[in-house]
């Protein structure tokens, strides 16, 4: 066994980040265009958009989160297979 490099990081495809960032921006911009067709008061408007800036900015800080914690996990299993490939290679049964 041996250990990977630390910056061997998933990359991700020119396709994949496309894809990505183009429904959010559809998706953003959808809602928007449909917040501003709603036949209401500038009140609701505003409340409505509010909710939607609301709600990307804490699925964004959740998204960061999870990951910020899977890979913190990755590392701490990291260390913890180093610890354990260092044992066994100090370990010698016959001396």
């Amino acid at each position: 066994m041996t250990m990977q490099s630390p910056l061997n990081n998933q990359v991700h495809s020119t396709g994949w980040i496309v894809q990505a960032w183009a429904s959010f921006v559809l998706s953003v911009g959808a809602m928007s265009v449909g917040i501003l067709n709603l036949p209401v008061d500038n009140w609701v408007k505003g409340y409505m958009g509010m909710g939607l800036a609301f709600t990307v900015g804490s699925t964004i800080s959740m998204a960061k989160t999870t990951r910020d914690n899977h890979e913190a996990k990755r590392l701490t299993a990291r260390v913890d297979e180093a610890r354990v490939e260092k044992l066994l290679s100090e370990h010698h049964p016959l001396k």
